[in-house]
């Protein structure tokens, strides 16, 4: 049985999400924070303090690989939180009340918690030069 052509290459696609998936958020973070991009909307302040600061360091971390496991599980927990919070209570399900990506996001962040940093990340590289 021959093997899909790609199996080779899945520590480094798996790299590709996480790094993606955390340069994607921490941008959501920038927004509420740093109002970079600009908003236009307002946003409660405790959101802007809890959820922003998670979204933009949570999003740092799990982009570069340092502690993602840990920080990918905040970021889920918030995700998951957001979902019920501003979507959930209108309709359950995602389609309707405009929540897909706030599911999305809470079980990507749930599954690089549990896979962890993988290829290029700094806890491999910072495991790696505590060898030498």
């Amino acid at each position: 049985m021959s093997r899909w052509f790609l199996f080779k290459f899945e520590p480094h696609a798996y790299a590709l999400l996480r790094v993606v998936t955390g340069f994607l958020f921490l941008w959501h973070g920038s927004q509420k924070i740093l109002d970079f991009p600009h908003a236009g909307v307002h946003i409660p302040l405790y959101i802007v303090i809890i959820g922003g600061g998670v979204e933009l360091f949570g999003g740092f971390l799990v982009m570069t690989g340092l502690w993602a496991r840990y920080a990918a599980f905040v970021c889920s927990g918030e995700m998951a939180y957001a979902y019920w919070y501003a979507h959930g209570w209108h309709a359950v399900l995602p389609l309707v009340n405009h929540g897909e990506m706030a599911m999305l996001y809470c079980f990507l962040f749930l599954y690089i918690s549990a896979r962890g940093s993988g290829i290029f990340s700094l806890d491999k590289y910072l495991a790696g030069t505590s060898r030498n």
